[in-house]
């Protein structure tokens, strides 16, 4: 055996999203900034992310999070998100993932009964309070990202669907947010194939019909993700996020329900203090709370606070053999739809 890399990691999963977390064998990545690290990995070398991400050693539904050294004097660990379309600036399950990883792992002190951890991202620092008990992480609140709404009730003529009316909002990234009796599906778990289809269309369509960009972070200029929602009763919502190039979110989605929070905010819907619960397609639930209210630019926020867990389930290590023909991974249709023909 010849490697010439050898990456550690750790297998996590949120309420069933898999977030793996590599924990050695990359010493850091260029940039100032994890901004610019994050950028460096989209626009200048790709090839880590492949090789985790793609097949023969990845799969479509998951996530991997790598951890950086932090830039920012208050942070204990920094993060960016490989994933099946690109490298990500920030995921609430995600978050859940690495908090759980480093207490668990002992890369971060337990202090029972809350142990505070501070996660650097792309677009800002996340703070989360991990509740434990006899060594065990059994949840973790979040304070998000600032979250506001970007478009409230933006309506377009999708080639697909016909007439779509939807708000828009950023979370941690933008999402279109659509209410799914418009595409004539339940969120059931029976569904998923379409509703992970039906995402992977609108995206593309929305992208191509409207523009966004956040205020701070000019680089953050894509709608990444739809998510459709079923509001069940005042204080319950179905949430399904869609993710390139076409699966759904196993968990409720921190960043999504943050999203979506913000939207109801700038209808006057929830008030600070007010708890909502997100549950996902196949029963997993997180709390999302209205904590407070702060600008971004020129726009009111808010900041969310995500509470949910997630459960360390292995440990593995990847290698680069030098005359691996697939080191740089591969996708086909089978699975990967036609996400192999905009990859190239």
């Amino acid at each position: 055996m010849r490697w010439q890399k050898t990456l550690q990691l750790v297998d996590v999963h949120c309420e069933g999203e898999v977030g793996k977390v590599i924990t050695g064998g990359v010493l850091n990545i260029p940039g100032a900034s994890i901004l610019d690290k994050l950028n460096y990995l989209n626009d200048v070398d790709d090839s880590l992310r492949r090789f985790v991400i793609c097949e023969p050693r990845g799969s479509l539904a998951m996530s991997v999070n790598l951890l950086l050294p932090p830039v920012h004097p208050e942070a204990d660990a920094a993060f960016v998100i490989f994933q099946a379309d690109k490298t990500h600036p920030m995921s609430g399950s995600n978050s859940i993932c690495v908090v759980t990883a480093l207490l668990e792992l002992g890369m971060v002190p337990v202090q029972e009964p809350i142990t505070n951890v501070v996660l650097e991202t792309a677009v800002g620092l996340v703070r989360a309070q991990a509740h434990c008990k006899d060594g065990r992480c059994q949840s973790v609140t979040l304070t998000m990202t600032p979250s506001f709404a970007e478009r409230l009730d933006f309506s377009f003529d999708s080639p697909t669907f016909g007439k779509i009316t939807l708000d828009i909002a950023f979370g941690g990234v933008f999402y279109g947010l659509v209410d799914v009796s418009q595409i004539n599906l339940a969120l059931a778990s029976q569904n998923a194939r379409q509703l992970a289809d039906a995402g992977a269309i609108l995206c593309r369509e929305l992208n191509a019909a409207i523009s966004v960009c956040h205020p701070e972070y000019p680089s953050i200029n894509h709608i990444a993700y739809v998510m459709f929602r079923n509001t069940l009763d005042a204080h319950t919502v179905q949430t399904c996020t869609t993710l390139p190039p076409g699966r759904i979110d196993r968990s409720p989605c921190g960043t999504g329900s943050s999203a979506n929070l913000a939207t109801l905010a700038a209808r006057g819907l929830v008030k600070k203090g007010d708890v909502l619960t997100s549950r996902s397609t196949i029963g997993g639930e997180f709390a999302v709370r209205y904590h407070d209210d702060v600008m971004v630019g020129d726009r009111h926020a808010i900041v969310p606070q995500v509470t949910g867990r997630a459960w360390v389930y292995g440990i593995h290590q990847l290698g680069i053999d030098p005359d691996d023909p697939l080191a740089q991974g591969f996708m086909l249709s089978d699975t990967w739809g036609e996400f192999t023909k905009l990859s190239k």
